[in-house]
């Protein structure tokens, strides 16, 4: 029997998820198929007893569901706890459990680097940004965050005890790594908005972006023009679908495979 897995959020609109995993489901000869699931706020409760009655075996979680979607489940990981999000539910002897796979995602294009930056700033105060913060942090960085509106950006700084720095002061310190989870940038009228004037970064600074849309952003642009170190949103939203296939299947998706695969999804 076909195993259902799927995505829910609101409104959903484009998702590369489907086509990468059901590519992995493919490539490993896998009976599943992965849905997307347009899913309002209020629908949240009803559709989480369908979870466990049909069952769906494995769900990613996408706004405005990742903190809503907690008091549903059996177990939550340290992790999803400290972030107080969930982007992964999947089954574990008979319980429904919560992981945060975007942390992995943040993190795994960042083990490469040599040298890794002893700093960074996390720009925005989103849902990503706290795991940009936890994953630096697991890394061993220094950390601080700014954002636009103070009052966000220090509410998340404090529940970290990281530093929060004024938006007008973000590039007066040289940071090793500067990570834009803002949607500045883009495609559509952020297109040729940055966060960040990459000649401030240091002289062995990384950009990074989360936004993969377009995969070269004018902040990663810009930084490569700069001959400063690069990370494309890309990668950060390979590895955190690779790690929910692993929590799915306890199988591995071919990492170069789904690269290429969403390389070309986004060359359209």
């Amino acid at each position: 029997m076909t195993r259902a897995f799927g995505i829910i959020g609101w409104p959903l609109g484009h998702t590369m998820s489907p086509a990468l995993h059901n590519w992995g489901f493919a490539e490993l000869g896998l009976d599943a198929r992965y849905e997307a699931w347009p899913l309002r706020p209020d629908d949240l409760p009803a559709f989480m007893a369908r979870v466990r009655e049909t069952p769906i075996h494995g769900l990613s979680v996408t706004i405005p569901h990742k903190r809503a979607v907690m008091p549903f489940l059996d177990r939550i990981s340290d992790r999803a706890q400290a972030i107080g999000a969930v982007n992964t539910l999947y089954w574990d002897d008979g319980l429904l459990c919560g992981e945060n796979t975007d942390v992995v995602g943040v993190v795994a294009p960042l083990r490469t680097l040599d040298p890794l930056p002893r700093s960074a700033l996390v720009l925005g105060a989103g849902g990503a940004a706290r795991a940009a913060v936890a994953g630096f942090l697991e890394l061993g960085l220094e950390v601080a965050v700014s954002n636009r509106t103070r009052a966000k950006g220090e509410s998340l700084a404090a529940d970290f005890a990281v530093p929060c720095v004024d938006w007008d002061e973000r590039m007066d310190n040289g940071w090793g790594l500067v990570c834009n989870t803002t949607p500045l940038g883009m495609s559509g009228d952020l297109a040729d908005r940055t966060p960040f004037d990459p000649a401030r970064l240091g002289p062995d600074g990384v950009a990074y972006d989360i936004v993969y849309n377009p995969l070269k952003t004018r902040f990663l642009a810009e930084a490569e023009a700069a001959g400063r170190r690069t990370i494309s949103g890309l990668e950060m939203f390979l590895h955190q679908g690779l790690a929910q296939f692993r929590l799915w299947t306890g199988r591995d998706m071919d990492e170069d495979g789904a690269r290429t695969l969403l390389l070309a999804a986004l060359a359209g």
